[in-house]
């Protein structure tokens, strides 16, 4: 494909992604603080880049994955970022998940630099990710949205325009306060179902059957019950997400009574030592609420 493309940030996401659009045919350079993330994009045929510059000043789209609003703002924002080397007509693709209001920022000062940009934050952790089948929530310009659509072809399955600069953020923020949401009642239904003498595996197959079902109970389910938490998600970055989700409540003006319930929660893990775990272990933190510890000695227990 003639599209060229600048990829910054090679972690969990942005590793396999930018290896999809190279496997697709995109031209892609990428760079990354971590040496292994560039000699993994270089197996996958991709061009490592020691300097944002490299990455940046050739490409037709620069695509950014980072882990918060203060990477993005020193990468696309600060001195030697992302705005000072692309060229006029640039589109800058964002699919960090930061807040909604550093995104119109990005946008702003990227328009007076002659530079589209998109926020679009994606969904579907790390899997989704490796198998091109993200959920991406895209905010900006429709034209702009258009003329991403073969790059954001190859990495997802759901890609919808969801409205201004900043929405996608928006949506992804109410997409991450439902994700906590549930992972904390399926935590406290293997708790309850468990504490009652009954077989949680048995009980939460026939929950993802009928009305409770969800893809968290579709692909969580068993690896919650065995305790292993292995991260797809960390918890870490989940607590940084809710902190997003309750500051754009109180922008909004609106209350979040469960959503702020679920950020103690993920908090309380947090706290509890458990951030580089997935974000499925605020069971641990469930279970402590009831006294129970059932992870000790588990037979299916990891961390």
């Amino acid at each position: 494909m003639s599209t060229s493309i600048g990829f910054i940030g090679l972690g969990i996401m942005g590793g396999p992604m930018s290896a999809n659009l190279a496997a697709a045919g995109f031209a892609v350079a990428g760079y990354d603080v971590h040496r292994p993330a560039l000699d993994r994009l270089t197996a996958a045929g991709g061009q490592p880049c020691a300097r944002i510059a490299e990455a940046v000043v050739d490409a037709d789209v620069v695509i950014t994955m980072l882990p918060d609003s203060p990477q993005v703002e020193e990468v696309v924002l600060g001195e030697e970022g992302v705005l000072d080397y692309a060229k006029p007509g640039t589109l800058l693709i964002d699919m960090s998940t930061i807040r909604p209001e550093t995104s119109r920022r990005v946008a702003s000062l990227g328009s007076t630099r002659g530079v589209r940009v998109l926020d679009a934050p994606v969904s579907g952790g790390q899997q989704g990710a490796i198998d091109g089948a993200l959920s991406i929530m895209a905010g900006g310009d429709e034209r702009d949205f258009r003329a991403a659509g073969g790059i954001f072809d190859v990495l997802g399955k759901t890609v919808v325009h969801v409205g201004p600069h900043g929405a996608g953020q928006t949506v992804k923020a109410a997409n991450q306060l439902v994700v906590g949401g549930t992972y904390a009642l399926v935590a406290e239904a293997i708790v309850f179902l468990e504490a009652s003498g009954v077989d949680a595996s048995a009980g939460l197959e026939v929950l993802a059957g009928g009305l409770a079902g969800s893809r968290i109970l579709e692909l969580k389910r068993k690896t919650m019950v065995a305790r292993e938490f292995q991260p797809g998600f960390r918890i870490d970055l989940h607590h940084k997400d809710m902190g997003i989700v309750l500051d754009a409540a109180r922008t909004a003006g609106v209350a979040l009574p469960v959503g702020a319930l679920t950020a103690q929660l993920i908090a309380a893990a947090r706290a509890q030592g458990y951030g580089d775990l997935d974000h499925s272990a605020v069971l641990r933190v469930v279970e402590g609420l009831s006294g129970v510890r059932a992870w000790f000695g588990h037979p299916g227990f990891s961390v």
